[in-house]
């Protein structure tokens, strides 16, 4: 089983990294060029979502932890509801708004998953361990089935 020692080390973010990635790359060009408040609406919310998974897990805190990934889950709720706007302006066709949100869907999974491992466990979080024993997240453990 492999510890996360980093953010970047969660499966969850990275998922949420490349669900940013596909969200900028989605409002580069076409309708979405000029329709400024709204591009920048749904990338700011996509880009939450990663970014607080990283800050909530840098805490070093499970209480912190849980309630930056609520947030994350609250900015990819907005995420969703900003790529029903896009359909429904015609800014993206229906497959494509079906993929994307297809894997907020997932991320929306994972990140609810990891709220409830976090919950249950004991583990309290890497500023109450010594620097000999590092953090004891094993992603391995959470069901993110």
């Amino acid at each position: 089983m492999a510890t996360i020692q980093r953010f970047e080390d969660l499966q969850v973010w990275k998922k949420a990294r490349l669900f940013s990635r596909q969200i900028f790359e989605l409002t580069k060009e076409g309708p979405f060029a000029n329709d400024f408040d709204h591009r920048r609406q749904l990338r700011r919310s996509a880009d939450s979502i990663m970014d607080n998974i990283a800050e909530g897990f840098g805490r070093g805190n499970r209480n912190e932890f849980v309630h930056f990934l609520a947030i994350a889950k609250g900015s990819l709720e907005e995420s969703k509801s900003q790529l029903y706007r896009a359909l429904d302006r015609d800014y993206v066709e229906q497959e494509l708004f079906d993929e994307q949100y297809q894997r907020a869907e997932e991320i929306g999974g994972m990140i609810r998953k990891l709220m409830q491992y976090l919950n249950q466990s004991k583990i309290k979080g890497s500023r109450y361990q010594s620097p000999s024993h590092p953090p004891t997240l094993e992603e391995d453990l959470v069901n993110y089935e």
